[in-house]
């Protein structure tokens, strides 16, 4: 398998020590996670504010918000929900990208501190990213952002929130959504695909890593029938009225197969969906190697596309303006 590998991408893999994950010691990892990053204070372009809101259970949910320094207009703005499996991650783990996207696509960026499993399985995590999205459009004025270009995005676990997420906003009929950016999401809950049972071991994150994650977040429905789509978006049958879709996938992903089937079914259901396949290229392969000229075209493409989520909006509300 390391024969495949893009050999840009070979420095990231080599300096992840691949490990079997056990619930006892998930704090202890968590703590090591927190203290490896360094949190960034407001640029001179963008500020940076934590906010704390309050969740479907009266729980305390952290926000952190990028906007422009010195934002003089209303701007788009994206919901940032960061990775980890449903059982890693922190607020502060994506400050470069989400810094990124506010200086390229001139937007608010928010990003939501859910709860992690097994502690909190779902719905705690969905239902923390939710509350973050209805305090986005509710609070509106005072975020200076147009509620009619509300998007979101994530990455792995991010991912598969971001897809749950916009399915439940859907249904729920609030707010509107109107673009999401769920990269190499994790959506399918059976583990089962053939990219699934392709990459066993190793590779960052993989089937028995996978296999560990799914029994966290979804606690006593794990293995049974009746998950709810908004756990596993995999398992929906209705992609229509969905927003315009961004994502990607490493070749080398167990998740590979699974988005592509997500793809595919969203184009079947009518939804305007860009997809990128990069071969030779595993788990979090751009987060790992920042520096390689690949991924930091990856990255570029990637928040290039929310610039592209948000003007769509603007265009199509335009052309109904001087159709009027």
């Amino acid at each position: 398998m390391i024969k495949r590998v893009n050999p840009e991408f070979l420095a990231g893999l080599e300096s992840f020590t691949d490990f079997d994950f056990k619930v006892e010691q998930l704090e202890a990892m968590r703590e090591g996670m927190a203290q490896a990053v360094q949190p960034l204070t407001s640029t001179e372009t963008v500020d940076i504010n934590n906010k704390t809101i309050t969740g479907i259970d009266d729980n305390e949910i952290r926000v952190r918000i990028y906007k422009p320094a010195h934002q003089d207009q209303e701007l788009p703005v994206l919901l940032w929900i960061h990775g980890g499996g449903y059982i890693l991650g922190s607020i502060e783990d994506n400050d470069h990208l989400c810094v990124q996207v506010v200086e390229t696509a001139n937007c608010v960026v928010v990003s939501v501190d859910y709860r992690l499993a097994p502690e909190y399985p779902y719905p705690a995590p969905l239902e923390d990213c939710y509350s973050a999205l209805a305090w986005i459009a509710d609070n509106a004025l005072e975020l200076q952002i147009d509620k009619n270009r509300i998007g979101v995005a994530g990455a792995s676990a991010g991912g598969g929130l971001t897809a749950g997420l916009t399915l439940l906003a859907r249904d729920r009929e609030y707010p509107s959504i109107c673009f999401q950016m769920p990269l190499y999401p994790m959506i399918n809950d059976s583990n089962d695909t053939p990219s699934a049972n392709e990459i066993t071991e190793g590779m960052i994150w993989n089937q028995k890593t996978n296999d560990f994650g799914w029994k966290c977040y979804l606690a006593e429905l794990h293995g049974h029938d009746e998950v709810p789509i908004y756990a596993a978006p995999a398992r929906a049958e209705d992609y229509r009225n969905l927003p315009y879709t961004y994502t990607c996938v490493g070749q080398l992903d167990p998740f590979r197969d699974e988005t592509i089937t997500y793809v595919s079914k969203l184009a079947q259901a009518g939804v305007d969906v860009e997809f990128h396949l990069y071969p030779g290229a595993y788990h979090g392969f751009e987060s790992l190697n920042p520096q390689s000229e690949l991924a930091r075209n990856v990255i570029k493409e990637y928040v290039n596309a929310i610039k592209v989520g948000f003007d769509r909006v603007k265009a199509n509300a335009d052309q109904v303006e001087e159709v009027k």
